[in-house]
């Protein structure tokens, strides 16, 4: 249901301004009913979506004749039009607005970027010899997860320690059903072998099942269990058996005193809030079944003007309403919104369950409440220490280069390929915050000679500023491209041809024995620099040209994996069918057979010494550059 009310339309005396909003006319015919308000300015595009339990009381706070923020007078200047939709309650009012913000990204509300999926742990459907191992995805009931993590390296500690204490396999299904010995995490003692049945289905279950308990936070009962396990094997005289299981036991104290709890319970999010210098901060703490999973740090662009309490009432909604999954039992904050209740009833109502928020809390909740503080104070430490340390050394760059101004924007471009083959060209993005990491570019690069760094450097300049002219982007203070007076030659002639003029192009080739600070730097009119190896500027030309190299190395062999998932044994000369399988047979995979030596190779059933030497040399010639 949509109520709007338009300013009628009076005659203008000669007058070529627009017509400003009339909030007086406006307000006074506006309902008291709940719902939610867009703001728009004079090109109808939206500036502001708010929520309010009462639309009149709500929109008439911002035309107030005092008592505004800097944010609020800034806003309602540039307001032509106000639209209205009623709801029937608050909190579908909040469930509206959040669906319009993540739609329309106004420029006026706190947005949190976070569009990824959680990860989980899975526990896969093989009825004798399961895995475990991370997914990310739909929270679907035919699957049997634990989570959601905060993120992938929480989940990759939590695997690891799974393989520690119950030795639980995480290869996948094609690796595992084609082994003929156990791998490499058999021998470490991080696999207790099941792909050639080392351990029997049922003793594998009941390490299936410990793990799974642990997963759950009920370590004491595995503890509790163990122990009587250990007793048994003792009273056996299978003392090496009990050895085993003791030190299992030690393993689960030790995590256990590590979460910060000791025999307590519960799903709980901590939300704190962190502020210094402009920046802002919002720590993440999970906590599942009593066990500390792992914190995160937002980093949201509020405006100045914005208090902690609408912070954390923007950015609950935005983290739970994307992620519906991974809504806990409690939220536990550091401030309370003046929405708290709308909000608690929205993800009730999303969740199917009560969840309680709240900022009062005492023992174990309140030290992990302190423990969360405490990661945000240092997440927005570095955070602002970073971002100052870019800043200085964009000022220092501007003073050796002698620009009028600090440079806003830098790109960078680089080239990465395998002996000519899988070229692929990156182009990487540095403000005044750092590494642009959404602004990122890699481009395949075909139809070329192999080997030709000039020709791949043109083409992926081309490529890249055809789009920018086109308007797909933001155009650069300074161009850097990494190589000597050939690849600068090659940019500057792509960006004449795009009668690109205002960008300064710098290239920047490497020294004798490509050390570190003896880059030289190549400027337009044949101009060279060279900067103290000691320069803050040369270190920032640096750090962007190593992320750009970083970069192309990535997208390469991402590349070139896809080029060889044909294996690149096939491209040996006398490796056939049976050879290969042979050699996938013995070794596992292609990753062991290239560690081994020609020694090693030579083992294999039916190659000799000679084609063993042959295969190690054709693995191993193809270096990165």
């Amino acid at each position: 249901m949509s109520e709007q009310e338009q300013p009628q339309d009076q005659a203008k005396e000669q007058s070529t301004e627009p017509p400003k909003f009339d909030s007086k006319a406006f307000l006074s015919a506006l309902t008291t009913r709940p719902g939610i308000y867009k703001m728009l300015d004079q090109k109808a595009e939206v500036l502001y979506v708010g929520k309010a339990k009462n639309l009149k009381n709500r929109v008439s706070s911002y035309f107030r004749a005092s008592g505004l923020t800097n944010k609020t007078v800034a806003l309602v200047s540039k307001i032509e039009q106000i639209e209205i939709t009623v709801t029937h309650s608050e909190t579908e009012a909040l469930l509206l607005e959040h669906n319009l913000i993540k739609t329309l990204k106004p420029p006026y509300n706190i947005l949190l970027r976070d569009d990824k999926s959680y990860p989980y742990i899975v526990l896969s459907k093989d009825k004798d010899y399961p895995r475990m191992g991370s997914y990310r995805g739909a929270h679907r009931k035919d699957r049997n997860l634990f989570g959601p993590y905060p993120s992938g390296g929480a989940v990759r500690e939590s695997l690891n320690l799974l393989q520690k204490m119950f030795k639980i396999r995480s290869c996948e299904e094609s690796f595992f059903r084609n082994r003929t010995r156990p791998c490499l995490q058999y021998q470490i003692n991080r696999c207790s072998g099941p792909c050639v049945k080392l351990i029997s289905p049922e003793d594998y279950q009941t390490d299936i099942r410990h793990a799974s308990m642990f997963l759950q936070g009920k370590n004491q009962h595995i503890i509790t269990e163990l122990g009587e396990q250990m007793e048994a094997a003792a009273n056996d005289l299978d003392y090496e058996k009990a050895a085993q299981i003791r030190d299992q036991i030690g393993q689960l104290r030790q995590v256990q005193e590590s979460q910060y709890v000791s025999g307590q319970s519960g799903n709980v999010d901590v939300v704190v809030v962190a502020r210094q210098s402009g920046a802002c901060c919002v720590q993440l703490l999970t906590i599942r079944e009593g066990s500390v999973l792992g914190g995160k740090s937002y980093f949201p662009k509020p405006k100045l003007d914005d208090s902690e309490k609408e912070i954390i009432s923007a950015f609950l909604p935005q983290l739970y309403l994307n992620h519906t999954s991974r809504i806990p039992d409690q939220i536990v904050l550091d401030t309370i919104p003046e929405d708290e209740e709308c909000i608690a009833d929205a993800l009730t109502q999303v969740s199917g369950r009560p969840i309680t928020i709240t900022d009062r809390v005492r023992g174990h909740r309140q030290r992990w409440k302190a423990l969360a503080i405490t990661n945000a104070e240092q997440a927005i430490t570095s955070f602002l220490a970073n971002r100052q340390n870019v800043f200085q050394r964009l000022d220092a760059l501007q003073t050796a280069l002698d620009l009028d101004t600090i440079p806003q924007r830098i790109e960078c471009f680089d080239i990465s390929h395998t002996s000519g083959n899988q070229t692929v060209a990156s182009c990487v993005v540095f403000g005044q915050a750092g590494a642009q990491k959404s602004d990122y570019r890699k481009f395949n690069i075909d139809g070329i000679t192999p080997g030709d760094d000039y020709a791949a450097i043109a083409q992926a300049v081309k490529r890249r500023y055809t789009r920018l002219k086109k308007g797909e982007g933001k155009i650069p203070d300074i161009l850097l491209i990494d190589g000597g007076k050939g690849q600068f030659s090659q940019a500057k002639k792509i960006l004449t041809e795009l009668q690109i003029e205002d960008i300064l192009l710098v290239g920047v080739a490497k020294g004798a024995g490509r050390r570190p600070g003896l880059e030289t730097l190549i400027l337009d009119n044949n101009q060279q620099l060279n900067l103290n190896a000691n320069s803050p500027a040369l270190h920032l030309i640096q750090q962007i040209r190593d992320e750009a190299h970083r970069f192309a190395i990535t997208g390469h062999r991402a590349r070139r994996g896809k080029a060889q998932t044909r294996s690149a044994l096939e491209d040996i000369a006398g490796v056939g069918a049976k050879r290969k399988r042979n050699l996938l047979n013995h070794f596992g995979g292609l990753q062991a057979i290239k560690s081994a030596s020609a020694e090693e190779i030579a083992k294999t059933p039916g190659v000799s010494k000679a084609m063993a030497l042959d295969i190690y040399n054709s693995l191993h010639n193809d270096a990165d550059r």
